[in-house]
């Protein structure tokens, strides 16, 4: 069995020293139940390394008293605090102010253990109990241990005893505590014991009376069940421990010297030889082995009574603590702490469940990876730890898995052979997450795996000389090999991204790109010159922009002055060399639309000032003619946008070749629309166009469009031509699909571009009227395309038109613009019905179920995804800027739960913002669209049996997140949901059955539904309900004896003596209330057990055994909230009625949830604030069936303090089996950022 110091073993169990002393007498002075306690907890870890240490019989060597004779008292320092009152009473602690000055940390920490140590000298006793009490000071516990106590009580009994005093306010203790001060204690705390022992090193160290009682004490209170005392105690122990092994280090050094003197002076002849400098020197080195013997006896002491116990403690910060000071033990102090009893502690903790002990195990292992000189002695650890460290890489927890990344890097690069080719594909992946930081470690793994060893710099007279165009080769074909072969990913900028901070000065050499596209006799494939091209870009866009690639999260928020400074140069340098090579790079690639494409974004990353700074104008013309051939070249809507998008960065009047650059554009117009004329006109005249000529149309129109969107083409007129276009495609079907899609486009963008000429200076009534007639022709015919036959010109329009009755609502004349007025327009009652049926044929369809995600089929349902996430979104911004009639929002909320993996968010976000508009005509949707619901299952299914069916159940989940949505304001909602209870009971007695007839109504199911609604409700509205239902059912005839089963659900719901868990029907899981126990009974009333239950969530917790530290009473905000909402504001209600003799509570908590009141005014923008719900606690397990978690994502932020207070009585250690088990189920996490079809994050969490 391995066994802890392995150097220290044989001092321990074989020779008399002070650490086997010191551990018997800490055990002496502990109580049997903390013996037993411990010994439990030892067996507990079966490879402890010392187990066999107390069976050894050894004699017990008595510790080092201090000298019997009188010290001299030395003066007081001018200004030292450590002037006593020698009359104060003997049993009393002296008055102790280390606390304060070590919170304040005005003065140094030497000359505040300075003063200590005097005193202590002065008075032993006095001086050591008030470094006690200082340390029970840091625990937060106001008790003191007085000298009384020390002398006559065991530490189990000082430990009880204090316990009994810890009467703290909070959960809060000062290694904890909030706020800049105690944040500045913690450090000081820190350093103070540090400085303590590095002071005492040479006097007080080797006393054995203050260091025993010391670690004794340290070793009790770590033990304690109160959490600050364990947590204290165990954050001194280990730094105590840090501090000793700091002095082995020294001790160790010292007696290396004494023996390399010795041996030197042995070493000399018998003439030279000093016998008294021998006999010094063995003397010497006898006091040095005492000294480690007393060392190790303390470390030894520290390691077995503390380390052994909290490393697996049930609070992740002393796990924490444990692991990261072992690793500082073990990289300054290796000879000793490097063996594999000690690495097996950081080895099994790497499974931990909490992200900070892990990132501090990582952290520790990278110190020890780093030197090269103690990698040999972790083989054994690497081969057993491999596997979990490289799966580490895909941590939940990002600073985790940056730091794994990192460690393997170090592994990667000081022990050749161990990462096998296996793990480092199983790393490669993680240069395309989301997430920066991880991905560029990852970037830099890959650059020390695959490029360094073949790219590496020589370095000449301590200089890394420039390196060679063949490394440079090298660099690039490796890169293009990578990417490629590895299939990965479809996006090069990604990959680019990740290499940026190891491998900038490679990715920024420009010239070897372009040669390497430029030249003749390449090798390079169609699929390499692509990626080429695409690396180049990318790498001019970081340079130029400095930012990642969209959809990577970097936790920057700017620049640093080093860092704009470098962007400066980088964007003139890749001006300077690309701007004479842009033009070559488009006519070699002119004719593949993939290629052309991103070198026309090169473009955009220019400082374009240099053209005319550097006389660069001829450069500038080769431009635009290569331009001009690529846009009559191609129809590709990626190419034509990135060439219009050139040409507007270049259409600038603060460019003094502005005149060039419009000739050009007025050139390229201009033959654009001849071409668009004459091809027009050809096909209003003939009525077949063979497809040559459809195709050249459509071309043109496409080119015109994608230049109309950048640019102002207003006054080539092309609203009329399109316009007719668009006529004769509605009027006689004969126009291509291919035509009109485009054309559609041309007409919107010269709408647009003339309301941007209209100003409030130089208007007239004609031009608003001329506008208001082309927008609503122009919508005329796009509703006349809602019904065509091909789904893309159906799309298109609807798109079309919702912008365009968007643009032109109300809304255009807020904010000053009155003279707009003429402008706005209102749709009719059939536009907005076809707009409806649209949204209902088109969105609402069920999908296929989608694969992995990785085929073509997978690719194109992602994308018509998005197509109907985006028509659905602008069907809502009409509903909510009132451009709709807000009832058809009921359309789009009954489908809420049926497509909630869809549209759900979509859904949410206007269901807030309808409520925020008008609560009472939202809540009155929500009803119509459960109404619609039930009646189309009527109307198909029949009124038998209808409740069993499994859309009926669906119904009901849909009612029940929309009784959720309602939130926890139950007073401000009180009368819109008893106003929806009374419509609801009127809709389901709104037809009667046959006269005669004892078949209940057909609507009457609906009742099952309401009940969803009854947990919303005040008791005493419920009895208003019930009577309401009755007198309603008075009216309806019903077989005597046989009551409905709809009936006696919903009155089972609103029974008032039910609690809202009890009113949930059978079939559906019941809600978790929280209970406190505590007194059933209020001024001596007996109460039912349902009122007993409620009260006692209000009812305080009895204060703890074995401490006084009481555990304040919560209250939960779905329990007692919901209690004192239903029951306490009874007396403020009027109806009169009649209740039990119960006392009820009264509604006194705070108001934790406040509706922002509605307001009125012109524009719905300032009111269309996203309103953050939260759902009541009572819910949690509706909610945990329905994915109330994403319901109400703003629950935290709510809640009350009492709600994240901490417990300060728990168990005090974990299963560290337990710990591993939950590693291998929940810790690892697989992400990728984008899709190769380039949208699209997907995350597989284990």
């Amino acid at each position: 069995m391995p066994r802890a110091f392995p150097r220290f073993s044989g001092i321990l169990g074989h020779r008399k020293g002070s650490g086997w002393g010191l551990c018997r007498r800490w055990l002496d002075r502990r109580d049997p139940r903390d013996l037993r306690r411990n010994s439990d907890s030892s067996s507990a870890d079966e490879s402890s390394d010392f187990e066999d240490i107390l069976r050894r019989s050894v004699k017990k060597r008595p510790a080092k008293r201090p000298l019997k004779t009188t010290p001299v008292a030395k003066q007081p320092k001018k200004g030292s605090r450590m002037v006593r009152d020698h009359h104060q009473k003997e049993s009393e602690p002296p008055a102790s102010d280390l606390f304060d000055a070590v919170k304040a940390a005005k003065s140094d920490m030497q000359t505040l253990v300075d003063d200590w140590v005097d005193s202590y000298k002065q008075d032993q006793d006095a001086g050591f109990l008030e470094l006690v009490n200082f340390f029970i000071r840091s625990c937060g516990c106001k008790g003191t241990v007085t000298l009384e106590m020390f002398k006559k009580m065991s530490n189990s009994e000082i430990i009880r005893h204090l316990t009994e005093q810890f009467n703290e306010d909070s959960g809060d203790y000062p290694l904890i505590a909030p706020g800049p001060s105690w944040k500045k204690f913690q450090g000081s705390f820190c350093d103070f014991v540090k400085t303590l022992v590095c002071q005492c090193q040479y006097s007080l160290l080797y006393d054995g009376f203050p260091m025993d009682h010391l670690i004794s004490l340290l070793t009790g209170l770590s033990d304690s069940q109160v959490r600050a005392f364990r947590h204290t105690s165990t954050l001194v122990a280990m730094k105590l421990m840090t501090s000793l092994v700091s002095v082995a280090v020294q001790l160790s050094m010292h007696k290396d010297n004494n023996q390399r003197q010795y041996e030197a002076e042995r070493s000399k002849g018998p003439g030279q030889r000093s016998p008294e400098r021998l006999e010094s020197l063995l003397e010497k080195r006898k006091e040095l082995q005492e000294h480690q013997e007393e060392i190790e006896g303390m470390m030894n002491a520290l390691f077995r009574g503390v380390f052994v116990h909290r490393y697996r403690d049930v609070l992740p910060e002393i796990r924490a603590i444990c692991i990261e000071e072992i690793g500082s033990w073990m990289q300054s102090y290796s000879t000793s702490f490097l063996t594999d009893s000690y690495l097996k502690y950081i080895g099994w903790t790497l499974h931990d469940k909490h992200r900070e002990v892990r990132l501090k195990c990582v952290k520790a292992l990278k110190g020890l990876y780093s030197n090269r000189e103690v990698t040999a002695r972790l083989e054994l650890f690497t081969s057993r730890f491999k596997d979990r460290m490289v799966s580490m890489v895909m941590d939940r927890e990002y600073d985790v898995a940056v730091e794994a990344v990192k460690l393997l890097i170090i592994i990667l690069q000081n022990m050749e052979g161990v990462l096998t080719d296996t793990d480092c594909e199983s790393i490669y992946p993680v240069v395309y997450a989301s997430n920066r930081a991880l991905a560029s470690a990852a970037g830099e793994f890959l650059y020390w795996k695959l490029f360094y060893p073949e790219c590496e710099a020589r370095t000449v007279g301590g200089r890394e000389r420039r390196r060679s165009p063949r490394s440079q080769r090298t660099f690039f074909q490796l890169l293009l090999s990578f990417f490629v072969e590895s299939e990965l990913h479809n996006h090069a900028a990604y990959l680019v991204d990740s290499l940026w901070d190891c491998a900038a000065p490679q990715l920024k050499d420009w010239e070897s790109l372009t040669s390497l596209l430029l030249e003749k006799d390449q090798n390079l494939g169609d699929v390499q010159e692509s990626t080429l091209i695409e690396i180049l870009v990318s790498s001019v866009r970081q340079a130029s922009e400095g930012h990642p690639p969209v959809g990577r999260v970097t936790g920057k928020k700017g620049l640093t002055p080093k860092e704009r400074k470098i962007q400066a140069d980088d964007k003139v340098k890749l001006t300077e060399h690309l701007i004479p090579l842009l033009p070559q790079l488009l006519a070699k690639f002119s004719a593949d639309a993939e290629k052309v494409a991103p070198l026309l974004q090169l473009l955009s990353y220019f400082d374009l000032k240099i053209y005319c700074t550097r006389r660069l104008e001829k450069h500038l013309e080769l431009f635009l003619q290569q331009l001009q051939e690529v846009v009559v070249k191609h129809a590709e809507p990626a190419v034509l946008e990135a060439g219009a998008h050139a040409l507007y960065q270049l259409c600038k009047p603060e460019f003094t070749f502005f005149s060039r650059v419009d000739f050009a554009r007025s050139q390229l117009v201009d033959l654009l629309t001849d071409r668009f004329q004459q091809e027009l006109e050809e096909l209003l005249q003939s009525s077949f166009l063979d497809e040559d000529e459809v195709y050249s149309l459509a071309a043109t129109l496409k080119r015109l469009s994608a230049f109309y969107n950048a640019h102002d083409l207003t006054r080539w007129e092309l609203y009329e031509p399109c316009y007719r276009l668009l006529r004769k495609a509605v009027d006689t079907g004969e126009v291509p699909r291919q035509v009109i899609l485009p054309a559609l486009t041309l007409v919107y963008f010269s709408i647009l571009w003339t309301l941007t000429h209209i100003s409030e200076s130089d208007v007239s009534q004609k031009q608003l009227l001329s506008l208001k007639g082309r927008m609503v022709a122009f919508c005329e015919l796009c509703q006349s395309c809602l019904s065509d036959v091909d789904p893309e010109i159906q799309e298109q329009a609807f798109i079309l038109l919702s912008d365009l009755l968007l643009i032109f609502s109300p809304q255009m004349i807020v904010g000053g613009c009155d003279f707009l007025r003429p402008l706005v327009f209102f749709p009719e009652a059939t536009l907005q019905s076809e707009l409806a049926s649209f949204l209902m044929d088109h969105v609402f369809i069920q999908p296929g179920d989608l694969g992995s995600g990785d085929s073509q089929e997978d690719h194109l349902q992602i994308e018509q995804l998005h197509r109907r996430r985006r028509l659905l979104a602008g069907f809502c911004k009409l509903l909510l800027y009132g451009v709709l009639e807000m009832d058809a929002a009921s359309d789009v909320f009954k489908h809420y739960n049926k497509f909630y993996n869809d549209y759900g968010d979509i859904i949410k976000e206007t269901l807030t913002r309808a409520r925020q508009i008008d609560r009472s005509h939202c809540s009155q949707i929500l009803l119509l669209s459960l109404k619609q619901l039930y009646t189309e299952l009527l109307q198909e299914q029949g009124p038998q049996y209808l409740n069993e069916l499994p859309a009926f159940i669906e119904m009901r989940d849909l009612a029940r997140r929309f009784a959720l949505s309602f939130g926890p304001q139950q007073l401000q909602n009180r009368d819109l949901v008893v106003t929806l209870h009374k419509e609801g009971i009127k809709f389901s007695l709104s037809e009667l059955p046959p006269a005669g007839s004892s078949s209940q109504p057909p609507n009457l199911a609906f009742l099952e539904l309401l009940s969803e609604f009854s947990p919303r409700l005040f008791h005493q509205d419920k009895q208003l309900l019930l009577s309401y239902l009755e007198n309603c059912l008075q009216h309806v005839p019903q077989a005597p004896g046989h009551p409905w089963g709809p009936v006696t659900t919903y009155c089972h719901s609103l029974s008032p003596l039910e609690n809202t868990a009890e009113a949930s029907p059978q079939g559906y899981p019941r809600s978790k209330k929280r209970r406190i126990k505590g007194p059933s009974r209020l001024n001596g009333e007996d109460t039912s057990p349902s009122r007993e239950e409620s009260l006692q969530l209000s009812s305080i917790p009895p204060t703890p055994t074995l401490t006084s530290t009481a555990v304040k009473s919560r209250q939960p905000l779905g329990g007692l909230e919901e209690v004192e909402a239903e029951e306490g504001l009874e007396s403020e209600f009027t109806q009169g009625q009649r209740f039990s003799n119960t006392q009820r509570l009264r509604y006194s908590g705070p108001q934790h949830f406040r509706t922002p009141p509605n307001s009125s005014g012109p524009g719905l923008g300032s009111r269309l604030t996203r309103l953050s719900l939260m759902e009541e606690e009572e819910e949690e397990g509706l909610a945990a069936q329905d994915d109330s978690s994403e319901e109400w994502q703003e629950t935290d932020k709510y809640s009350s303090p009492g709600e994240h207070r901490l417990d300060l009585l728990d168990s005090t250690e974990l299963n560290i089996e337990a710990q591993q088990a939950y590693s291998k189920n929940g810790l690892l996490r697989e992400e990728l950022l984008v899709s190769r079809n380039g949208g699209w994050n997907k995350e597989i969490r284990l």
